[in-house]
């Protein structure tokens, strides 16, 4: 009988993680391929559309191109064997403690530059460097509370690291609820398979938040900072405050008194002591940045400075954000750790180097150019799909600003067999996995979020790009639990079953999310709107 990977295509330039090179099924997905067989053709098409009427109907949306679509979550998973993840996990662990040393240095002694492993320049003329925040100590020594590293696996099954998120990285959220979707869609296949678990991702972040308190004080409250619902991340921000019991805020619930940071409630000023935000720098103090911001709060940098309240993840992050300092992090590892990369880079070309640009200039057509300061997938031109208007314009903008661009190969990303019309066919995807730092340990999410171009061919994988997720499944031991036969008669699938989530967006530009928001929020007039709890009964921390 053919089965759901029968005369499934794979290209010998790229790892697919389904389906070995000689077509036969890879161990990892043997009991998966098994099970979506003996459910049929019919009823995992209809666990298909289950999945999408139901994110549909609790508005589970994100926004593409204007419109608001569903929240597209394959219902194929993507498999990570145990000792696959173990490498992963201790790989991203280890950037992270070496983005961690590496912000400490350069916001004091500037140790890396004296000993000439990395330029002055590098540091300076990045965007996302704020001399305000120099000298800043936080409470535990943490400034990376929250990461999400980005990886992919390249033709050979390598995994490497693409970029790293150290501001405000999103998509937690998704992770958490593809888990509770994909348990209520295919509980038989959920069931029977030994998988670690994600649901304790807010009570660590929480924990994580707890420790990074000023010193002193033995019972922090802790909030979430969100610049309001017109933020595409907004539904993030709710879920995790209501899942971590915190309140949940925006820059007009605070204010700063004496230095310490205060927020408004029904029964007056209540202390602040640790607030995750989700605020872009820009837009964080008025006072420090921009003056028209009305999604902040003034003092609150010259509160962090004093010691008195916490901001995670730290102001001035986005300098180990830099596309261009991504290029020095192995050697950051070498020199901080006195280790090896675990994870290695993708091979990059400093365009800032003469040698480098000229070469480059040469070779625009076969290349992917990035802006340094760019996410989302957004100013990316990936040279073998572009015309010749869009290289010469290119080429113009790279002379002009070539310490704003960087460039690597194309990268063909490991595929995943994904649900499509034509049947399972192979597309495209990457991982962010999520790490917590606590100030003793960097616990890495098992999993994260898997992200899959939805178009055949399609390189990018951003939801803002019109790509969509999965369910990642990191396995523990075997992977296997006993046997559970799935029924073979179709189920009827009640929506109410459903998990039940609130609105997702796309994971838009943080900058450009604030932008949007500020514009919304420039002609509101009168009282301090108070808090608003994520949901009625909201308790603080």
């Amino acid at each position: 009988m053919p089965g759901p990977f029968t005369d499934y295509p794979t290209r010998a330039e790229v790892f697919d993680e389904t389906v070995g090179p000689e077509g036969s099924v890879r161990q990892t997905y043997e009991q998966v391929a098994e099970q979506f067989a003996a459910l049929g053709e019919d009823d995992v098409r209809a666990r298909a559309d289950y999945v999408s009427t139901s994110y549909h109907d609790q508005g589970v949306t994100f926004d593409y191109e204007g419109e608001e679509r569903p929240f597209p979550l394959d219902i194929v998973p993507r498999i990570i064997d145990a000792a696959t993840w173990a490498h992963v996990e201790a790989g991203v662990a280890q950037r992270v403690r070496a983005l961690e040393a590496f912000l400490a240095d350069v916001y004091g002694a500037m140790q890396i530059v004296t000993d000439r492993v990395l330029p002055r320049h590098v540091v300076t003329t990045s965007s996302h460097y704020h001399r305000v925040a120099f000298g800043i100590q936080p409470g535990n020594g943490v400034r990376v509370h929250v990461s999400g590293i980005d990886l992919i696996r390249d033709g050979e099954g390598t995994f490497r690291v693409l970029e790293d998120n150290v501001r405000i990285p999103s998509g937690v959220s998704y992770v958490l609820t593809n888990r509770a979707a994909m348990t209520s869609t295919l509980p038989e296949m959920v069931g029977t398979h030994r998988i670690r678990p994600v649901a304790s991702y807010p009570s660590r972040l929480l924990r994580a938040l707890r420790a990074a308190a000023p010193s002193g004080v033995q019972d922090p409250e802790v909030v979430v900072l969100t610049p309001g619902p017109y933020n595409s991340a907004y539904f993030e921000h709710t879920l995790l405050a209501r899942l971590m019991g915190c309140r949940l805020v925006e820059g007009r619930d605070l204010v700063v008194q004496g230095g310490r940071v205060m927020m408004r409630d029904t029964q007056g000023l209540q202390p602040v002591h640790v607030i995750y935000r989700r605020v872009d720098d820009d837009f964080l103090d008025p006072v420090a940045f921009r003056n028209d911001s009305v999604l902040g709060c003034p003092g609150l940098l010259n509160a962090s400075r004093a010691g008195n309240v916490t901001i995670a993840n730290a102001v001035g992050n986005g300098v180990a954000d830099d596309k261009l300092m991504y290029s020095y992090v192995p050697e950051l590892i070498r020199y901080y750790l006195g280790e090896e990369p675990l994870l290695p880079n993708v091979d990059t070309w400093r365009l800032e180097e003469p040698a480098h640009r000229e070469e480059v200039m040469d070779r625009l057509d076969e290349l992917v150019l990035k802006p340094v300061d760019g996410s989302g997938g957004k100013g990316i031109v990936i040279g073998p799909q572009a015309d010749r208007a869009e290289l010469d314009a290119l080429r113009a903008r790279v002379s002009a600003d070539p310490r704003g661009w960087i460039a690597q190969p194309v990268v063909q990303l490991s595929t995943v067999a994904t649900t499509t019309p034509d049947g399972m066919r192979p597309r495209h995807v990457d991982l962010r996995p999520f790490a917590i730092n606590d100030g003793e340990k960097v616990w890495v999410l098992p999993g994260g979020l898997t992200r899959v171009a939805l178009g055949e061919g399609e390189l990018i994988v951003n939801s803002s790009r019109g790509g969509g997720s999965k369910d990642t499944w990191v396995l523990s031991g075997d992977g296997r639990r006993t046997r559970v036969e799935p029924r073979q008669r179709q189920r009827q699938l009640q929506v109410s079953a459903a998990p039940q989530v609130a609105l997702a967006r796309s994971e838009a530009e943080p900058a450009e999310q604030e932008q949007q928001q500020q514009q919304a929020r420039q002609g509101e007039q009168g009282a301090p709107a108070g808090l608003r709890p994520p949901e009625q009964g909201g308790m603080p921390c």
